[in-house]
């Protein structure tokens, strides 16, 4: 195979032009979505996380209500107006508010919420973004108790008298302590209303204050209304922002593709805001979105990971230099590094698996399987030129006889590989180490004697 491939310098540029079109093509495949980016695909897990999302202003009582039904019957329960259950499934990666977030920071309130209205919008109309929510609070009642000032008067009742009052009723009054024997945190004895009785009624109005004349009904010196009440107020490390949350379900599940679509969606409907990938914005004084989320996990790992990979490779570099005392012959070793993407990508377009974070470091540890192989042919190439074989013959001599060991280490790992590639979490790193090796492997052994013949061939044929 390898003869009429290094015949001379032009069929040897030849198979390195072609090898080199054969490892661009594959990273096209990222941005053609042929094969799509995911920081952990979702585990196969036996459970299911149920979020009961109750209207602004339900009680605990209630939620723990709807949730006792829900563990009793999913089908049908009794959900109250206005209340969204959500099925989610349990995250496998570190815990996210949602995979895809929206940050909206801006100089007001005002213009924040209605920056975080036209984003849950492009957000709705994003076939795949499901479950969308946001921080905007519907406007709900609260209950506001004051003090007639005059009534006060009236019935000589001190003001602060009043206070305690109230505060005994829903906070409730520590007596002493129930202590339960030697070592053991003893126990408040507090004395307050149940919780069943904490409304505005009969019993509030009922309730005696001291006065100088006596005693008087709470119920007649203090006004109980409803009031609107302010909306939440969210803060990210001292920003105040608002945010928009939804989930990615059917053509992708990564947040990247999420996040372009919606920012598809604002600039079709030309709303005003600057997107931002990382860090927050230093100036308020415009409105901006920061996509967060799962995509701040992706970004942050990929960048360490790419980091830690660049670090390696000028590891490996160094170590060579100091081996072969060259610092050409080092660049010769590496070139088939990016060789194993050409098999990493066509082994996860066959599974149809999305490139994970377990993906790169399956790519990050061929590094060093690949540039052994590479040294075990060079290493031969070198010797067999200082015996004074021609370089044609050298690097057919290497291939031909470094074929066996490279082959059966290259064996070995990839059975050994193969055993993990129906796990959910750990395929990307199964389908790297396979196919990557695969590729790579084949692709070294006619890389490395080509790139010597196209920089040193010495015109002497072959016998």
């Amino acid at each position: 195979i390898a003869i009429p491939l290094l015949r001379g310098r032009r069929p040897s540029k030849t198979l390195l032009l072609w090898v080199t079109v054969a490892t661009v093509v594959a990273m096209v495949f990222f941005p053609l979505k042929l094969v799509s980016v995911k920081l952990l695909p979702f585990d196969n897990k036996s459970e299911l996380q149920v979020v009961a999302d109750l209207p602004e202003g339900s009680s605990v009582e209630e939620t723990d209500r709807v949730l006792a039904a829900a563990a009793e019957r999913l089908k049908d329960l009794p959900l109250p107006a206005g209340g969204v259950l959500k099925v989610a499934e349990v995250p496998p990666g570190p815990p996210v508010l949602a995979t895809l977030l929206a940050e909206i920071y801006g100089p007001d309130a005002e213009s924040r919420r209605q920056t975080a209205a036209q984003v849950r919008k492009a957000f709705e109309a994003v076939d795949f973004v499901v479950d969308v929510d946001d921080s905007l609070a519907s406007p709900w009642q609260r209950l506001r108790i004051s003090i007639d000032q005059d009534r006060l008067e009236f019935h000589g009742v001190d003001q602060g008298d009043v206070y305690d009052t109230i505060a005994a009723l829903m906070g409730g009054v520590r007596v002493g302590y129930s202590h339960r024997g030697e070592g053991a945190a003893p126990t408040p004895i507090v004395i307050r209303l149940p919780k069943s009785a904490m409304h505005p009624g009969e019993l509030l109005a009922n309730t005696p204050v001291p006065s100088k004349r006596g005693t008087v009904e709470l119920g007649d010196v203090v006004r109980v209304s409803h009031e609107p009440a302010s909306p939440p107020i969210f803060r990210r490390d001292g920003h105040t922002a608002e945010m928009v949350t939804a989930e990615l379900a059917g053509r992708y599940e990564a947040p990247i593709y999420g996040m372009f679509a919606v920012e598809d969606k604002l600039k079709e409907a030309k709303v005003p805001v600057t997107i931002a990938y990382h860090g927050q914005p230093r100036d308020d004084s415009t409105a901006t979105l920061l996509w967060d989320g799962e995509w701040e996990i992706t970004y942050v790992t990929f960048r360490d990971m790419g980091a830690a990979f660049a670090v390696a490779i000028l590891g490996i570099y160094l170590l060579v230099v100091a081996q072969f005392g060259s610092f050409l012959l080092p660049l010769v070793i590496l070139v088939p590094v990016p060789l194993t993407l050409i098999g990493i990508v066509l082994g996860h377009m066959l599974f149809g698996a999305p490139f994970t974070a377990t993906s790169m470091i399956g790519f990050i540890a061929l590094a060093g399987i690949i540039v052994r192989n590479s040294i075990l042919l060079v290493d031969f190439i070198r010797h067999r030129l200082a015996e004074g074989a021609s370089i044609r013959q050298a690097v057919l001599d290497s291939g031909a006889t470094r074929f066996k060991p490279i082959a059966l280490t290259a064996a070995a790992a990839m059975i050994g590989a193969a055993f993990i590639l129906a796990d959910p979490i750990f395929q990307g790193l199964a389908i790297s180490l396979v196919f990557g090796l695969l590729s790579s492997t084949v692709l070294t052994l006619l890389v490395i004697p080509a790139v010597y013949v196209w920089l040193r061939d010495d015109g002497k044929a072959l016998p």
